[in-house]
C-alpha cells in the first residue's frame, strides 16, 4: 500500500529534482534513495539487489549521464 508524505525542501532543490529526475519520477527516486537505509538492515544486500535489477540500473545510468553530460533523460 502506498502512503502520500509531504516533505519540505529548498525551492532550488525542487526545481533540480523537477529539472534533473522529472516531475513525475520523483517519488520514485527519493523512496530508492531512502529504502536501503530504513528498511533493510543489511545494506551490502540491498545494494547488490538493486544492481541486480537490470531496468533500475539503466535507469540509474540514465540519470547519472544525464547529470554529468547535462542531457536530460
Amino acid at each position: 500500500m502506498r502512503k502520500k508524505l509531504t516533505i519540505s525542501v529548498d525551492e532550488s532543490v525542487c526545481a533540480g529534482l523537477h529539472q534533473v529526475v522529472g516531475r513525475h519520477k520523483i517519488s520514485r527516486f527519493i523512496e530508492s534513495l531512502v529504502r536501503p537505509h530504513v528498511i533493510s538492515p543489511d545494506l551490502v544486500a540491498a545494494y547488490r539487489d538493486m544492481a541486480a535489477d537490470e531496468a533500475r540500473e539503466a535507469e540509474a545510468n540514465e540519470w547519472a549521464e544525464a547529470t554529468v553530460f547535462g542531457r536530460r533523460p
